[in-house]
Parts: structure tokens; C-alpha cells; sequence
């Protein structure tokens, strides 16, 4: 005749043991061994403490309509200039030169952000003057919001020489953020929430592009023209003006942050968890081993689970 399983449950086995035992001394070992290693591996694996995160955010940026322009002439010997700060149109004197500049932003997606700046600029020469370089600086206000909110004025520097006359200067690129620190994960930063030319100052030094950028370099967060693979076209006549067209994107950034507490034990929780599992595993064995084999002096009780009967 067949035999076969009708019924099954756990058997409980306790084993007791005064407070001042050895078997009370290994099992405070053993729970130290198996709680404190994992922190110490998780800890020494480095990475435990997440110090900085990414995110990815479109940024609400918009021209302030702020413009410096110094066109190099080689013939007259200096440059012609022109700016929208009229403390530097005072100071270049005759060689300025009053442009005729036309802008257009655009929302591409309907998203509410602007995508694109297309800026173009007609600059008067005189019939002896050509234009052998351009030094061109324009500002934006760069926003952040998904995080912290960030908020600052920053510029776009377009710079091009050449060793022969041009008649038109074309600039296609990025404007991408350069960040030296990562950003708050919350509040408010506006600390370079000011003008990148100081145009209220009536000193020439505050219009100086290397006091300017100098000054600017400083900043931990900033942006940059970045791909703008610049064309100088030639052939300009006498009586046209010199023109610069360029169109800066504004696109989706990869923006470094701190993260926040809670954040941080997450991101470390997860790493102790994983690490503590294994020592779970390995010194559950080797409690078993232990109390069963009756290494340390302890009475077995043994008695029936409460939990649920599995039936088969």
C-alpha cells in the first residue's frame, strides 16, 4: 500500500538559557557581528552617503535685451562700437556706431518656455572701414524651478577674428549651463541674480570685456555658447553694413544638485539593506548549528507553531 503525507505543521523548538550564560555572550556577538559589518561594508564601498544627484530640466530663459558689440577695423587703427548701455556709447565717442537689430524668441513646443533666440544685427561702416573680428556680448535671465529655484542673469560671449575683411558673422549653437558646485535640492538661490555689465557705472573699467568676463568667471553656476561653429563670410560692398545673425537655443539641461536628508537615507538604506541580507542569511545558519549541536549549554523546549497548518 502507498503512504503518503496528510498533514503537516512546524515544530517550535525554544532554547533557554540564564542572562549569565554563554549562550547569552554568543548570541550578543552574533548580533553585533551580523548588524554592524554590513554598515561598515556598505559604508567602506564608498558611494553610501549620495552627496550629489542629477535631474533634467528645460530652464525658463528669456533675453534682457542688453547687447555689447566692439567690431575690431584694422584700417582705422581700433574698433567701432556699439551697446544698449548708454554710459559706454558715451565713452566710445566717435566710434560709435548705431546698429539697426532686429530679435525674435521662440516657443517651438507651445510648452511656455522659450526654445530659441534668433538675433540679427546690421552694424553702419563707413566707406574706408572693415571689420576684421567681433566681440559681442549678449544677457539672459536663466531660470530653474523643478528643484530649488535658481534664478540669475548670465550672457552669451560670441568672439570671431579673421585675417580678411568679412561681410556677415553667422553663430549656431547652445547656450549650456557650466556649474562648478551643484545647486540646493530646495529654497530659493538668487545670488547671481544680478547684471552681468554694471551699466549704472560711468567708468570705463565696468565696460572692460576682461574686467567683465573676469568678473563673471567667478560665478560657481554660468552659462556658455558652446557648439556655435561661427561662419565669416567676405564680400561686403562699400556702402553695406557689416551683420552678425545668430540663433542660440536654450535646450534641456542636466542640472547637478545636493540632495536633500531624506534623500540621502534612502539612497543609503538600500545599500545597508542589501549587504545586511547576506549576514542574515549566513549567521541564521550559524545559530542553528549552534543551539542545535548543543555547543553552549541551553534547555530545548519544544512545541508546536501557532502559525497557519500547511496542508498537502
Amino acid at each position: 500500500m502507498a503512504i503518503y503525507e496528510v498533514y503537516s505543521h512546524p515544530l517550535l523548538v525554544r532554547y533557554r538559557t540564564s542572562i549569565c550564560s554563554k549562550a547569552t555572550l554568543f548570541l550578543l556577538l552574533v548580533l553585533v557581528l551580523t548588524y554592524i559589518p554590513p554598515l561598515l561594508v556598505a559604508y567602506r564601498s564608498h558611494g553610501f552617503w549620495l552627496k550629489q544627484s542629477t535631474y533634467e530640466e528645460q530652464p525658463n530663459v528669456r533675453f534682457r535685451y542688453e547687447v555689447l558689440l566692439i567690431a575690431l577695423n584694422s584700417n582705422s587703427g581700433g574698433y567701432v562700437a556699439w551697446s544698449t548701455f548708454q554710459g559706454f556709447n558715451s565713452l566710445v565717442g566717435d566710434r560709435l556706431r548705431i546698429p539697426q537689430v532686429s530679435v525674435r524668441e521662440e516657443d517651438k513646443n507651445q510648452d511656455g518656455k522659450m526654445d530659441q533666440l534668433n538675433f540679427n544685427l546690421e552694424l553702419p561702416l563707413l566707406p574706408v572701414e572693415d571689420v576684421y573680428g567681433v566681440q559681442l556680448i549678449l544677457t539672459f535671465s536663466y531660470q530653474l524651478y523643478r528643484m530649488s529655484t535658481f534664478v540669475m542673469q548670465s550672457m552669451a560671449f560670441i568672439q570671431h577674428t579673421s585675417p580678411v575683411p568679412g561681410a556677415r558673422l553667422y553663430v549656431n549653437g547652445d547656450l549650456r549651463l557650466q556649474q562648478r558646485r551643484p545647486l540646493r535640492h530646495q529654497g530659493l538661490d538668487n545670488t547671481y541674480n544680478v547684471s552681468v555689465i554694471n551699466g549704472t557705472n560711468p567708468f570705463a573699467s565696468s565696460y572692460d570685456l576682461t574686467n567683465i568676463i573676469s568678473s563673471y568667471q567667478e560665478r560657481n553656476v554660468t552659462t556658455v555658447l558652446s557648439n556655435s561653429n561661427p561662419v565669416w563670410l567676405v564680400g561686403r560692398g562699400t556702402s553695406d553694413p557689416f551683420v552678425i545673425n545668430a540663433i542660440i537655443r536654450y535646450p534641456v539641461e542636466t542640472i547637478s544638485y545636493q540632495p536633500g536628508f531624506w534623500e540621502m537615507i534612502k539612497f543609503a538604506w538600500i545599500q545597508y539593506v542589501s549587504v545586511l541580507l547576506i549576514f542574515l542569511w549566513v549567521f541564521e545558519r550559524v545559530k542553528i548549528f549552534v543551539f542545535q549541536n548543543q555547543v553552549f549549554t541551553t534547555v530545548p523546549v519544544s512545541h508546536f507553531s501557532s502559525s497557519k497548518p500547511h496542508q498537502s
